[in-house]
């Protein structure tokens, strides 16, 4: 049994809530204390036994000096509000935690920020950097020397190829494939079974082979507010 060493407040209380829970509660050092939403989406008041708080209230109730964070939050508004919520929370003064799952494959030089969640049957390989803020799903491979920027969600079974870089607050849907040494711009959306095969700009819509897409303002399309 993992012994308990750091106390953890999860923010969020939805579905990624419930399995960040599960993840750190039995594969990880933190012990998971309790929940935090802002107050005006606060319509329970515990989740599985422990207290869900308001997150305007969090510093008095769990200080950061004595509490880690993290942001328990998916890809909505591609990444924003999670994005906005981290920036919160540093403001706070928190440390915000990592996990990576016990049945990953991390080599041991990868880099990465803060707030990261790396699921299992992850493959990251040698000299990859990830900034902070990511989220990796279950069942990805992360090529040699790629750069995953802040913000981004991975979904499942994506395959990144060798030194590509990835742009902040980019998400990348199930079974998408992006070749060597592509560099794929910020707020992008690769949607699900795509491939890229060559550079894609910023704020870029990817559906099927991305050698032919038509590029639509990811900002306008899905009504982005920064």
């Amino acid at each position: 049994m993992i012994q308990k060493q750091q106390k953890l407040v999860l923010f969020g209380d939805s579905a990624f809530a419930e399995v960040a829970y599960e993840y750190f509660t039995h594969d990880s050092p933190y012990e998971v204390v309790a929940f935090t939403v802002h107050q005006a989406y606060l319509q329970k008041n515990t989740l599985f036994g422990l207290p869900v708080v308001p997150f305007e209230q969090l510093n008095s109730l769990y200080p950061p000096h004595q509490y880690s964070l993290f942001i328990a939050l998916v890809y909505n508004q591609l990444n924003r509000i999670r994005k906005r919520v981290y920036e919160e929370a540093q403001e706070k003064g928190y440390q915000l935690a990592n996990y990576v799952s016990s049945k990953a494959a991390v080599w041991h030089n990868v880099t990465m920020g803060n707030n990261v969640f790396i699921f299992e049957q992850n493959t990251v390989q040698p000299f990859v950097k990830i900034g902070n803020n990511v989220i990796l799903w279950s069942g990805n491979h992360i090529g040699h020397h790629t750069v995953l920027h802040n913000h981004i969600f991975m979904a499942s079974q994506v395959v990144v190829s060798g030194f590509c870089e990835l742009g902040d607050a980019c998400f990348v849907g199930v079974n998408a494939t992006i070749g060597n040494n592509i560099r794929i711009g910020a707020d992008c959306l690769i949607g699900a079974g795509a491939l890229v095969v060559k550079d894609v700009p910023a704020k870029t819509l990817i559906k099927g082979i991305a050698s032919s897409w038509d590029t639509v303002d990811t900002h306008t399309k899905f009504k982005i507010i920064d």
